[in-house]
């Protein structure tokens, strides 16, 4: 009750401050001196005083602020080790010589035409590429009987 008395206290005082701005004939910053001193009203009579005042008094609710509080610093937290996590390669993930696709006839279609990986690794670097891929291309079909 009494935050009620004070807000529409401060309130009547604002639109009577901004009635003697708006007789200065400065009418925009009456308007918006109006407009401040209309919310303290406006809030009072939604009920978002009253609710204010019940949440700042109460244990329970500033026990709810803390366990929103943790739960978002774990949020925060977990998510920043899985940005760092995503940054790094796992070691077990990559055999050191496996980078290259090896296409020799080390399977079970008898290998016929496919091109050993050790091969293709002593060419020139400044080889023509667009061969180079298209041989590999059809180095896997073969090796797949396609």
């Amino acid at each position: 009750m009494l935050a009620e008395t004070i807000c529409s206290a401060v309130s009547a005082a604002g639109l009577g401050i901004a009635a003697i701005t708006a007789y200065r004939r400065k009418f925009l910053a009456a308007a918006r001196l109006a407009a401040y001193s209309l919310v303290p009203v406006g809030l009072v009579m939604t009920g978002a005083v009253e609710w204010l005042a019940r949440t700042a008094f109460s244990p329970v609710a500033w026990a709810g602020f803390g366990v929103l509080g943790v739960a978002w610093l774990l949020f925060m937290i977990t998510g920043a080790v899985e940005r760092r996590r995503a940054g790094r390669a796992r070691p077990e993930a990559v055999v050191p010589g496996a980078s290259a696709p090896s296409l020799g006839g080390g399977g079970g279609s008898g290998g016929s035409g496919a091109e050993p990986a050790a091969g293709r690794s002593a060419r020139k670097p400044g080889a023509d590429s667009s061969a180079d891929d298209f041989s590999d291309i059809e180095a896997i079909l073969k090796k797949h009987g396609i």
